[in-house]
């Protein structure tokens, strides 16, 4: 497997710093001059400086730039410090099949393997099955996707107090301040909406999978309110609103006149699809939808999906050097935010005026 093009240039600039060709308080270069002389995008070269600064390498100054920091350890200490002591890691996700939970290890897998570290996978029940002591005892750290932040938070108050190394995934633990890595799901919900007000239609309706809606939920509710009153809109979706979901579709979207409709994730898109289909409806000549996720099934539906991608491979990509980085430097690391993208298929189309 090829070598991530970040990765490239955080080993050449760790190793200028660490033989001394870069002098402490010597300044690096810049995310623009890293790119050009990588052919990489700014994002790409600024994760680099990124992992730089989490390992205490560099430091940053707003307006200025980066500069290397005076170290307290030498390149044989830090890779002492790297001390891991069963060479496995947990990950944890609701359901191992769960068709609505991207495939995070095509990322995660093979950086942990690149340390060396094993990955095995369990469902949530591993917290009913081993104790705080024998996870902690086990594995040297735990990625875990947070399906519903309120669930087993008294054995995460314990790993949380035994400092023990825990990476989340979709959604952010505030109580905890572990570490999350996390879709920029306000700037998706913006993305979607801003598309069907870009095709005209003014009617746009949020449809959320039930009542109940979990926090990435709410972050994409808050991106299809911003592009509404972005664009002068009136109309929206209450969150609180206990039609605005598949089991009142049809009376909800004939009330309210709906053209467009930005859906949860995509199987509530599929779902929409599904009953609309069902009534002689048709997408996208009567209502255009737009989905969530990018799941394998939204290309295959009739018509295809139009959805917003998460790179759930760049997510547990960046779980793992999160994780690695935290092994290595004994220092909890930052949260980090993974752009999404707008992927445009046949369920959206021009407003029919």
């Amino acid at each position: 497997m090829s070598q991530p093009l970040y990765k490239k240039i955080l080993t050449d600039l760790r190793e200028e710093i660490l033989s001394g060709k870069l002098a402490v308080e010597e300044q690096l270069p810049t995310e623009k001059e890293l790119s050009d002389r990588y052919q990489v995008s700014r994002i790409t070269s600024k994760r680099a400086l990124n992992e730089l600064e989490q390992e205490g390498l560099i430091y940053r100054v707003r307006g200025k730039g980066s500069f290397v920091k005076a170290k307290e350890t030498s390149a044989t200490t830090i890779e002492e410090s790297f001390v891991i002591k069963n060479n496995k890691a947990l990950f944890i996700l609701p359901f191992l099949n769960d068709l609505s939970v991207g495939n995070f290890t095509e990322g995660l897998l093979p950086t942990l393997q690149q340390e060396q570290i094993e990955v095995s996978m369990a469902t949530l029940d591993v917290f009913k099955q081993k104790t705080v002591e024998e996870l902690t005892q086990e594995y040297d750290g735990l990625i875990y996707y947070a399906e519903d932040t309120d669930l087993y938070l008294d054995i995460l108050v314990k790993l949380s107090m035994k400092h023990f190394p825990v990476i989340v995934l979709d959604k952010k633990h505030f109580e905890l301040n572990f570490p999350t890595i996390l879709s920029d799901n306000v700037n998706g919900g913006f993305l979607a909406t801003q598309q069907l007000i870009n095709q005209g239609h003014e009617r746009i309706a949020y449809l959320f999978g039930n009542t109940t809606h979990p926090q990435s939920v709410k972050n994409r509710y808050v991106g299809y309110l911003h592009a509404l009153n972005q664009a002068d809109i009136a109309f929206h979706t209450s969150s609180g609103d206990e039609k605005a979901t598949n089991n009142d579709l049809i009376e909800y979207l004939t009330e309210n006149n709906i053209t467009g409709i930005v859906c949860e994730n995509d199987l509530v898109a599929i779902e929409a699809m599904r009953i609309l289909k069902q009534q002689h409806y048709h997408v996208p000549d009567d209502f255009s939808i737009i989905g969530f996720d990018n799941i394998q099934a939204s290309q295959f539906v009739d018509p295809p999906l139009t959805t917003i991608a998460q790179d759930f491979t760049l997510i547990g990509a960046i779980a793992g050097e999160t994780l690695i980085t935290w092994l290595k430097t004994k220092k909890m690391p930052q949260d980090q935010k993974v752009p999404v993208r707008l992927i445009t298929r046949q369920s959206t189309k021009e407003r029919n005026r």
